[in-house]
């Protein structure tokens, strides 16, 4: 393999030895790290890899905050050049970001979600105001707000509470804006921990997929009752990296989660042995 040292996002390009024709762009989560051991993965076994920073870094908001999903697309054209497919991954916040961004852009293939959201969500400024997460055309995409009356009751904090809690309190007509229009996704695959302390993945995925069937489309979701947040694939190591927060699972169940789910992605991306 050969690998590439971005600028402009920061990011990393792995080019695998022998190209199957499948590109993909992976997304880290609220870290916004560039995730770039999952690229090396997926490109050694014949994928074009990249992975980018998508916040905190030159010229990019430092917080995920109204971030363009523009900053995706980009990244896409980067790899449709030399590719006849193209595949867009993430985690959680990355998963949020690659949903939309497969939602939207009509170049995308198919999408994998690491411990997806079926909405867009809010960042809470300091001052307690709320703003997307995300940008499209200079407007910011509508999201879900926070229910700020929840408060956390360990430590560290498990979110899980909060996300399921503003939910439920949020108005019908602000779920429905915010829900990510899955609909307009080719193939999709959803990896989801049931025992994810963040946000109650495993219930979100199902939401996906039951939007989906409802529009005569299949979803193809792999999930584990004892995973946590952050799947291992095989060969990948565990990623400390983000604020202090309670994620669940064990080393152990995340990675048989990602035993689980390896040929499931390996199908999506056309890899090779």
């Amino acid at each position: 393999m050969h690998e590439e040292t971005l600028a402009d996002p920061e990011g990393v390009l792995v080019i695998p030895e022998n190209h199957c024709g499948t590109g993909i762009l992976t997304i880290g989560g609220s870290s916004g790290r560039v995730d770039a051991d999952r690229a090396r993965l997926l490109a050694a076994h014949g994928a074009l890899a990249l992975s980018i920073r998508w916040f905190g870094g030159p010229g990019q908001p430092d917080t995920p905050r109204l971030v363009p999903l523009e900053t995706f697309t980009h990244a896409l054209d980067r790899l449709a050049v030399d590719c006849d497919r193209l595949i867009i991954s993430g985690l959680s916040f990355g998963a949020e970001a690659a949903l939309l961004v497969a939602a939207h852009d009509e170049r995308v293939d198919g999408c994998i979600g690491f411990a997806p959201s079926p909405y867009a969500w809010s960042y809470i400024d300091p001052d307690d105001s709320q703003v997307s997460h995300w940008t499209l055309h200079g407007a910011a995409v509508p999201a879900v707000p926070f229910d700020l009356s929840w408060e956390p009751d360990t430590d560290p904090p498990a979110f899980v509470g909060s996300y399921r809690q503003s939910v439920a309190t949020a108005r019908a007509e602000t779920l429905a804006n915010a829900a990510i229009p899955v609909e307009r996704i080719g193939e999709l695959l959803l990896v989801a921990g049931g025992d994810d302390q963040v946000w109650p993945s495993v219930d979100f995925a199902e939401q996906i997929v039951a939007t989906r069937q409802r529009h005569g489309l299949a979803t193809d979701l792999v999930t584990l009752p004892a995973a946590g947040h952050r799947t291992m694939l095989p060969g990948e190591t565990p990623v400390v990296a983000g604020q202090a927060m309670a994620r669940g699972g064990t080393d152990e169940s995340n990675r048989e989660h990602g035993r689980l789910a390896w040929p499931h992605v390996r199908h999506m991306l056309r890899l090779r042995e």
